[in-house]
């Protein structure tokens, strides 16, 4: 898959261990990770093993994540990418997060609609999965301008420390 795509705005990189400090500031703020599957980073170690781990993901072609870089300021403001690849059916999911201070900029929208661009026009996917916590209404708005189709709550469906969540799930076919 390709390392780095880029917007009007920004530069989606593939991630490098020499991004864990900038990722560690993000992935340690609790709101930021409020609804993402991980607890907030306590040690700069959990950033570099979280990139370890998604590199070896992406060496197995199972997902890959990119640093999202400002052009503007040459920053690293978040990261973004497919969670999880499945070219045998020609889908994947995707995620995103964002530093808090780059909230409600239209950011996100950019770097979901370069990883939709991408995913259907190079990779010739046919369905793009995104799963968010009902409550994270900034996420699922990003989603809504995309025009994602909501297609149903999954209850209870993935554990957070010690919490069971429930899911809703959005997805953009090729076709739509």
């Amino acid at each position: 898959m390709i390392t780095e795509i880029q917007t009007e705005r920004l530069v989606l990189r593939k991630m490098k261990l020499s991004d864990s400090d900038c990722l560690f500031d993000i992935w340690s703020d609790p709101e930021v990770t409020k609804f993402m599957n991980i607890n907030s980073f306590a040690d700069k170690k959990q950033a570099i093993d979280m990139i370890e781990f998604l590199d070896k993901l992406s060496l197995d072609n199972k997902a890959i994540r990119y640093s999202i870089i400002e052009l503007e300021s040459n920053s690293i403001i978040g990261t973004c990418g497919y969670n999880s690849v499945d070219f045998s059916n020609a889908k994947a999911e995707i995620g995103y997060d964002l530093s808090k201070s780059y909230w409600g900029k239209g950011y996100a929208t950019e770097a979901v609609r370069s990883l939709l661009d991408y995913a259907f026009n190079t990779l010739k996917f046919n369905r793009i999965e995104a799963k968010v916590q009902p409550e994270n209404k900034s996420s699922i708005k990003v989603l809504q301008k995309l025009n994602f189709t909501f297609e149903g709550t999954m209850r209870m469906c993935e554990k957070s420390g010690d919490k069971f969540n429930d899911l809703t799930i959005f997805s953009k076919l090729i076709s739509d």
